[in-house]
Parts: structure tokens; sequence; C-alpha cells
């Protein structure tokens, strides 16, 4: 019994070490995916504030342009 429980034990170790190699690349990958998301989100977050400001300035621009016209029309 024992001269079957020996490479049955030394069998499943080694799958075993096997599928932690697996799951440690995995790991390593999914680390890489992360970063690399967290980048692309931390630069579309920038985007989206740049373009509130935007939106912003031109906001102002054309309620300062309407002003005007307003401005211009009550006095003719």
């Amino acid at each position: 019994m024992l001269e079957n429980t020996l490479p049955q034990l030394e069998q499943l170790i080694e799958q075993i070490l096997e599928k932690n190699n697996t799951l440690k690349n995995q790991v390593a990958e999914l680390e890489q995916q992360k970063a690399s998301l967290m980048e692309e989100n931390e630069s579309l977050q920038l985007e989206v504030m740049e373009s509130e400001e935007k939106q912003k300035q031109a906001s102002s621009s054309l309620e300062s342009l309407l002003g005007k016209l307003q401005s211009a029309q009550e006095a003719s």
C-alpha cells in the first residue's frame, strides 16, 4: 500500500505545484491588466475634467455673448 501511496502523493504534489505556478502567472497577468486599467481610468478622468472645464468656458462665453446681444437689442 505504501508503495502505491508514495507515487500518488508525488504526482499530486507535482500537480499542485504546476497549478500553483499557473495561478501565479495568472495573478501576474491580472496585476498588469489592473495597472493598465488604472492608468486608462486616470487618463479618462483627466479627459473628463478637461472637457468639463472647456464646457464651462464655452458656457461663460455664450452667456457673455447673449448678454451683449440682449444689451444691443435693448439699446435699439
